[in-house]
């Protein structure tokens, strides 16, 4: 395990047994078949019912709705091994645990929580989290609309890059209500008249979770099935910090798997008579790589502890997402350098993570949008148009 600076020491011992049992998992469960359900453009389905009997899927909620109380490091420290697998599955625990059962556990009915979240907890329903659309990284300008109707609500509109939607038995989809003027949430059963979620084919990133896109045509949902504690845009938004936050641990996750082969690639590939380790330029990558993932390990507990006290701000998680996933897609970038010609193989997880990175560099706030989010926060001016 790389930990440079010993920051497994600064965990609890419960924390670090969430982290133990989930590599071992992640060693013997997943590694071994990674490779082939990127080939295959999706993992099993019945992957996310393994997850669940792992305690992976919303492992901070009650046990009373199927979570586990874990606190925010253990899923952090949970999201890194599941990533340092493929971001791909990380994806797919923490879109089902911080995008749907968080909201539906923070801003649902008492009902709602007890109808949903033990299912998407086991992993016997997979949920999706419609709020993206073709505006991107301006959530404000969705243009999905809800309408009262008697004691339903009729939604239209569309969503895109939706993770896990073709195959999902429940979404959380957002919507501008009418004659509210804010933003609200609706939990849809996927099997509604009107909602459609083709899937997204031709991916060369991300390929071992599915994406696709949420259309909704007249799509009615009862009224007990709104969110009705999250009432204007801060609350998908707050979803969305909570995802960021596994992000940045979970981005670390993917650093190691790149640093440790470059390393071991770079000391067994010997050319002009010795192996490429005992060149300059080579350890220079190595000791970044070594250093971007100690700083970050560090930046993504601090944050897991301001997180579990109610302390954290929503511009410090932009700047451990920020920061953790581009040290990663750098150090993706330099691995495959040092492998050469070998990187671009499936032979080695190199090219795989990179092609991920890449992605998880843009989604739930690009790296330029974190940025500006933390020059809002230096400066007090915002430079959001």
């Amino acid at each position: 395990m790389l930990d440079f600076l010993s920051v497994r020491a600064l965990l609890t011992s419960d924390e670090r047994a969430v982290w133990d049992v989930t590599r071992d998992f992640v060693t013997n469960e997943v590694l071994p078949h990674v490779g082939g359900w990127w080939d295959e453009d999706g993992a099993p389905r019945d992957l996310l019912r393994t997850f669940g009997r792992q305690g992976l899927l919303g492992p901070t909620l009650p046990e009373a709705y199927g979570g586990s109380e874990s606190t925010q490091n253990a899923y952090g420290a949970a999201m890194y091994e599941l990533e340092r697998a493929d971001s791909g599955l990380r994806s797919l625990a923490s879109v089902q645990g911080s995008l749907v059962m968080g909201p539906i556990y923070r801003f649902g009915s008492e009902d709602l929580r007890r109808r949903f979240l033990p299912g998407l907890a086991s992993g016997e329903l997979v949920g999706c989290f419609g709020l993206t659309e073709e505006g991107g990284s301006d959530p404000g300008a969705m243009r999905t609309r809800a309408v009262r109707d008697g004691d339903a609500y009729v939604l239209n509109g569309s969503k895109v890059w939706i993770t896990n939607a073709p195959h999902a038995d429940v979404a959380v989809v957002w919507a501008h209500v009418a004659g509210e003027g804010k933003v609200g949430g609706f939990v849809v059963e996927t099997d509604t008249a009107g909602f459609r979620a083709p899937k997204i084919d031709g991916k060369l990133s991300l390929r071992t979770s599915v994406t696709g896109e949420i259309v909704l045509e007249d799509v009615r949902v009862p009224a007990s099935h709104r969110l009705e504690g999250a009432r204007g845009l801060g609350a998908p938004l707050s979803c969305l910090t909570d995802a960021r936050f596994g992000i940045a641990w979970g981005a670390l996750g993917a650093l190691e798997t790149v640093f440790e082969t470059a390393r071991e690639f770079a000391s067994g590939r010997v050319t002009f008579g010795s192996p490429i380790a005992s060149r300059q330029l080579v350890q220079e990558k190595l000791a970044r790589m070594l250093a971007d993932h100690a700083k970050g390990l560090l930046l993504a507990w601090r944050i897991g502890v301001l997180k579990e006290a109610g302390q954290h701000t929503h511009a410090q998680v932009s700047l451990a997402k920020r920061d953790n996933v581009r040290a990663a897609l750098n150090a993706a970038r330099s691995a495959r350098e040092v492998l050469g010609a070998s990187g671009i193989t499936t032979a080695y997880p190199v090219m795989r993570h990179l092609l991920n990175l890449e992605t998880v560099d843009t989604y739930e706030g690009t790296h330029d949008i974190h940025t500006l989010v933390l020059g809002r926060e230096i400066t007090g001016i915002s430079a959001f148009g």
